[in-house]
Order: C-alpha cells, then sequence, then structure tokens
C-alpha cells in the first residue's frame, strides 16, 4: 500500500429540508432570530408582517416560539379561525389551513391548536422540533410573497431545526442596546453562518423612549452600539424601533393591525433585493 496521503473528498453536507405542503407557494422566508429571549422578537416579527401587508404583499407568520407563542393574540386570532381541509368524518387527517387576521396575514402558531391558550407545552425538544416540520409540510399556506417565521430565542435545538428543515432565504437578527445582547448577537451571526443562512441586518428594538411633550430621544438601556455590531458583521442596521406603551398596548388588545405609528422602512432596503 502507498504511504502517500490520499486526496481527501469532502463529503457533501446533509440536506434536511423537509417539503411544503403542496398547497403552498411561499416565495421568500424571512426567519426573525435572537440569540436570547426577552428583545422582542414576536413584536418585531409582527411589525414586519404588518410593514409587509401594507406594501401590498400576501404575507404569513408561522410562529415556530412552539412553547411561548404570542402572535395569536397579538393578531386577535383564536383556534376558531383555523381551518382543516381534507379530513374524515371523525375529523382526522387532512391539512390545516391558517388563520388569518383582519387584514389579510396568515398566521399558524401553537396557541391556535391548544385548546387554551394558557395552556403551556411541555415536550422536550425533539418533540417540539416535529411540529415545526409539521406547520411547513402539513399547513396548507396558498401563496405567499413573504413569511416571516418567528424563531425560538438561542442557539439550540428548535432553532437548528428550523435553519435546517425550512427554506429560509434570510434573517433579521433582533437586538437592544447592551452591551451583553450585542455579544448574543454575535453568536447568532456564527450560526447563521454555519448553516449558510444570509443575515439580512439587524433590528435594535427597545432602542429609546421618546418623550411625549418635547420628543428629546432618551436612551434608558444605554447609548446604542447597534451599527458597531453592524459593522464587524459585514451587515446593516435595517430599523432602531422605540419602547411605545401604546404599541404594547394594541398587542395586548390584539389590534396591532390598527396601530401606524412604526417605521421599518429599512426592510424595503432589503426584502425586494432577495427577488
Amino acid at each position: 500500500m502507498s504511504e502517500e496521503k490520499k486526496e481527501k473528498i469532502p463529503m457533501p453536507k446533509p440536506n434536511f429540508q423537509v417539503p411544503a405542503n403542496p398547497g403552498s407557494h411561499v416565495k421568500k422566508m424571512i426567519g426573525i432570530v435572537s440569540g436570547k429571549g426577552g428583545v422582542g422578537k414576536s413584536s418585531v416579527t409582527g411589525l414586519c408582517a404588518l410593514w409587509s401587508r401594507k406594501q401590498g404583499y400576501r404575507t404569513a407568520i408561522m410562529d415556530c416560539d412552539i412553547t411561548g407563542p404570542s402572535i395569536p393574540r397579538m393578531f386577535g386570532v383564536t383556534s376558531a379561525d383555523v381551518g382543516v381541509e381534507g379530513s374524515d368524518p371523525n375529523g382526522e387527517g387532512g391539512v390545516l389551513i391558517p388563520a388569518q387576521s383582519a387584514t389579510g396575514i396568515q398566521i399558524m402558531s401553537m396557541n391556535l391548536l391548544m385548546e387554551s391558550e394558557t395552556q403551556p407545552v411541555i415536550w422536550r425538544g425533539p418533540v417540539v422540533a416535529g411540529v415545526v416540520k409539521q406547520f411547513w409540510t402539513n399547513v396548507k399556506w396558498g401563496d405567499v410573497d413573504y413569511m416571516f417565521v418567528d424563531m425560538p430565542p438561542g442557539t439550540g435545538d428548535v432553532p437548528l431545526t428550523v435553519f435546517q428543515s425550512l427554506p429560509l432565504d434570510g434573517i433579521l437578527i433582533v437586538t437592544t442596546p447592551q452591551d451583553l445582547v450585542s455579544m448574543i448577537v454575535q453568536k447568532a451571526c456564527r450560526m447563521a453562518e454555519e448553516m449558510n443562512v444570509p443575515i439580512l441586518g439587524l433590528i435594535e428594538n427597545m432602542s429609546y423612549v421618546q418623550c411625549p411633550h418635547c420628543g428629546e430621544k432618551i436612551a434608558i438601556f444605554g447609548e446604542s452600539h447597534v451599527e458597531e455590531t453592524a459593522e464587524k458583521e459585514h451587515t446593516k442596521v435595517v430599523a432602531k424601533l422605540p419602547i411605545d406603551p401604546k404599541l404594547a398596548d394594541a398587542m395586548d388588545q390584539g389590534t396591532v393591525e390598527y396601530f401606524e405609528d412604526f417605521s421599518l422602512d429599512g426592510l424595503a432596503d432589503v426584502l425586494p433585493k432577495l427577488d
């Protein structure tokens, strides 16, 4: 046997993507990511969907934060708004039809499949990951221009399932002004790079509070360093969103679609470029 070193042939990476439901035709899928919880990722997901719908795009939200779903309450939809197509007389089988919000945003969430929205999901990781896949394979989404995926926080098992199983076209990373969070953002960026998913930009949430009397912007969590983080990660800042009690109230009341005072115009610089 020759002692010469044999040339190593690179092995192709396994493809773990699951097929979409035949009734789904989604043009672009955008993941809304955070390296940790508590940064307002779900609220940013909802606002991204609102922006998309207001531009005339057919829009959907897949709520993959299975153990902490909040999207349905935000949009005022319930389990009664979910349909089933092709089931037998006992209601078995068939595919799910997403709930539809007042302005036509399609929504699927674990809370829409529970008997009560306060019922906890006490499942281990593999079961939760299986539900994420079923939201893609067993839900008939129809024609969608932009689907926003509210991803679980962190870089563990379920986020990994989303990255590997769903055909993400890019991610938006949600951050807040604290230095600690910028470190967490870098972890999310490394994960996206490992999964070969483009980072479309950063959205800084809770960036400031605006005084209702003088209009001064108060950085209650400290001065922002999001531009420095974006430059370091070779990406851009899409938006800086304030803390707004009126927005929080609209989300609590399920009337977020009627909230107009937010700016995500930076999405116009990143989403259409995916086409």
